[in-house]
């Protein structure tokens, strides 16, 4: 609502009446009340409206996106032609190098294997933000018929597999570069500095290998100066092209993977009896643990998930082997969840097993931690995404039970992820190709909406005028 609207609002008489048994109780005149009451909401419109005119004093994010849209589909369309594995992102980083040195930034290199960073330093003093992109692909077969799809290949865990983006990161990595040239061109207008980051293994180290957010901090990327703020996007087939979602707290799950092995005593399957069946004791394991999120924690605060994703044991019908392996996962939204539910998967496997004569010891494989996007930076930023994409096109998604390391970034600094619709228009999203399927597709009209609209968050965080 404008100045001018509230304005006209509170001098209708209904606004006087509705007044009138308030003031009579407080020994003022409606007309005193109505005049305070007036110069309190035009103080609080002008505060609100403050947003809009920090706006209009800013660089035109818009024609600064307009101007490098085509740059960014080439980019992104030449790193979809030559994907490449966590911690093998050889190329990309080298690409991403060249760009960041050839506008001038100070570029470090070789951060976390192939992590790339750049420093741009503003024309004034004030605070330092972080954006993140991840660089890294998927060991999957791209099946989408357009000129440049990916035809690479590469060893995964000892097999030779087909390499795709398939989780939009050479859509993350191209925008970024974009944002990057559009704030260099105004960088004399900007109130403080931009650390640019180009993060390997987001989808996870290979065996064997540390990687990605955790290795990055691990080796001082926010040693010399933490970053008063820290922002990620990510694009979605889960929404229409070019529409933004920003959720405040947590916004996706914490992930962690554990091992349960279950040991018995080998025997002939003829003669149960004559050994210890570990699985029937797996099964009694799966079984019991479905009741830690139905029975035991209370999901009325946050959801939680603990599923089974392998069951490992037996080689032939007629053997009761001496060992199962079971393998899941564990999705929490909050921190003492997370921790009560790892104590009670590991007692409900070492009781459950123990009752019919197994054992069972539980490795639990510590993952990320929940994305938490800071209520105060959410709500300062909501206001900067409408004003690109509009109200109706910005949404507050709801949980989503996938993960991300952008997590370990915002325990650091206050942080802000929210994700970029990309399925075009003509296509339902309930029925789109998800991220990491080998037909998820990019409607590349999206990527200026998300150039535009981290060029204006940044702006806006470094109050550039």
């Amino acid at each position: 609502m404008t100045v001018s609207s509230v304005s006209r609002a509170l001098s209708t008489s209904s606004v006087a009446t509705s007044c009138a048994p308030y003031s009579n109780s407080l020994g003022v005149s409606t007309s005193k009340l109505t005049k305070s009451l007036l110069a309190s909401i035009v103080t609080m419109s002008l505060m609100g409206a403050g947003v809009s005119t920090a706006y209009a004093a800013q660089p035109d994010a818009a024609k600064l996106a307009a101007g490098v849209e085509q740059k960014v589909i080439d980019w992104r369309r030449d790193l979809h032609q030559h994907p490449e594995l966590s911690n093998r992102e050889f190329r990309t980083s080298k690409i991403i190098e060249k760009h960041l040195k050839s506008l001038g930034l100070e570029v470090q290199t070789g951060i976390a294997h192939t992590g790339v960073v750049g420093i741009l330093k503003g024309g004034k003093p004030g605070p330092l933000i972080a954006i993140r992109a991840d660089m890294d692909a998927l060991p999957v077969t791209e099946v989408v018929d357009v000129p440049f799809a990916s035809k690479a290949t590469d060893t995964y865990r000892g097999q030779t597999v087909g390499v795709m983006h398939a989780c939009g990161h050479d859509t993350h990595v191209a925008m970024l570069m974009g944002v990057a040239e559009n704030l260099v061109k105004v960088k004399d207008s900007l109130a403080g500095d931009v650390m640019f980051i180009f993060q390997p293994a987001e989808e996870g180290a290979p065996d064997g290998e540390e990687g990605g957010a955790e290795l990055m901090l691990k080796q001082g990327l926010f040693a010399k100066r933490k970053p008063d703020q820290v922002f990620g996007m990510h694009v979605t087939s889960s929404m229409p092209s070019g529409m933004i979602g920003v959720r405040s707290g947590p916004a996706m799950a914490s992930e962690d993977s554990f091992t349960i092995k279950v040991k018995g005593r080998q025997t002939h399957g003829s003669r149960p009896w004559n050994g210890v069946d570990p699985i029937v004791a797996a099964a009694q394991i799966i079984t019991n643990v479905q009741t830690i999120v139905s029975r035991q924690v209370d999901i009325t605060k946050a959801p939680a998930v603990v599923s089974f994703g392998a069951v490992n044991g037996g080689i032939r019908s007629n053997i009761i082997p001496d060992e199962v392996e079971l393998i899941g996962t564990i999705r929490t939204f909050d921190q003492p969840m997370r921790a009560d539910i790892k104590v009670r998967l590991a007692e409900i496997a070492e009781l459950s097993a123990k009752t019919l004569g197994a054992t069972a010891t539980t490795e639990i494989h510590q993952g990320y931690p929940v994305v938490v996007n800071n209520p105060e930076l959410v709500a300062s930023m909501r206001p900067v995404l409408a004003s690109v994409v509009g109200d109706n096109m910005l949404i507050e998604p709801g949980l989503i039970t996938g993960a991300e390391d952008f997590s370990f970034y915002a325990l650091e600094s206050p942080g802000m992820f929210f994700f970029l619709g990309v399925t075009p228009k003509d296509t339902d999203p309930e029925t789109a190709a998800s991220n990491h399927s080998p037909a998820f597709y990019v409607d590349e009209s999206a990527l200026k909406v998300g150039v535009e609209a981290m060029t204006k968050v940044a702006l806006t965080a470094l109050k550039a005028q």
